[in-house]
């Protein structure tokens, strides 16, 4: 109880944590809606692949003294539409061709920053995230790619559901498939980089997954999973932002393991596909079958 008090405290008297408090709240919305698309697509890979290679984007805008934003976006946005060409113009398959991008630019990025001197402790927290040090400009920025992911989503919402579901009436619907692929993959590029401060570039496709698979677990609609995605996160922002200044341990650490053990309760204790309950259930089962 002392602990609550001190950090309600903290946040009516500290601006930064105000603006850390709001940017995970953001960051949480945006990561569970846009999640559920990515894991109802089969593409959890490509969220990671995109996470990853934003990274030379990132260390090349630091370099030009101009917000990392902008590298990152453009890093995503050209990681993405190669990765669509390489499986399209060869026999090589997506999954292949998202780990020979990721790793390539991840591993550029890499190289980009261990070339730069004295530096690196700034583009640590890009790796790791802070949300702690994020600014009123990096709020509004992420408010600004918060409404546009959401717009997007609420415009483009059935061809997005149908294409996810079903992408062959999708394409004999005549709706161009491959344009709201590449869609969505701007969009997840936008979450990731608006995710950049708060959880860092490691931890982002946690963010990215875990929110979406736990509100899976919870719910058969798609519009359901989708509200309790943002809830989750939203929920994993508040309690991780919480444990990081309580206890003084990483920001974007405590996020993901707030979520991975709301996850790991969904995944026990779901009234219809928790494990708990599938064991308690099986006897009844297996007696009615043996009747």
């Amino acid at each position: 109880m002392e602990n609550i008090e001190s950090f309600l405290y903290q946040l009516a008297n500290y601006p930064y944590l105000q603006t850390a408090l709001y940017t995970s709240i953001l960051v949480g919305i945006i990561c569970g809606v846009i999640g559920c698309f990515i894991i109802m697509r089969g593409m959890a890979l490509m969220g990671d692949a995109i996470s990853h290679a934003v990274l030379p984007g990132v260390v090349l805008a630091y370099m030009l003294g101009v917000n990392f934003f902008i590298g990152a976006v453009i890093a995503g946005v050209l990681t993405a539409l190669a990765i669509g060409f390489i499986s399209q113009n060869s026999r090589i398959k997506e999954d292949s061709a998202i780990g020979i991008m990721f790793t390539a630019m991840f591993a550029v990025g890499v190289i980009m920053i261990t070339s730069l001197d004295g530096t690196t402790v700034d583009l640590w927290h890009i790796l790791f995230g802070n949300v702690l040090a994020v600014s009123r400009t990096d709020l509004y920025f992420t408010l600004g790619i918060g409404l546009f992911v959401i717009l997007a989503i609420l415009i483009f919402y059935r061809p997005l559901l149908l294409s996810t579901f079903d992408e062959t009436m999708a394409k004999a619907s005549g709706l161009p498939v491959k344009w709201i692929h590449y869609l969505l993959m701007l969009l997840l590029s936008f979450v990731t980089v608006a995710s950049l401060q708060t959880v860092g570039i490691i931890l982002v496709v946690a963010m990215l997954i875990t929110p979406g698979a736990t509100a899976y677990l919870l719910t058969e609609r798609f519009s359901i999973m989708l509200i309790l995605a943002a809830l989750i996160g939203v929920i994993s922002g508040i309690v991780g932002l919480y444990l990081s200044v309580i206890y003084n341990v990483s920001s974007g650490g405590s996020i993901v393991v707030t979520a991975s053990g709301i996850f790991a309760v969904a995944f026990l204790f779901s009234p219809k596909q928790g494990l708990v309950f599938k064991l308690l259930r099986k006897p009844k089962e297996e007696d009615q079958q043996a009747a």
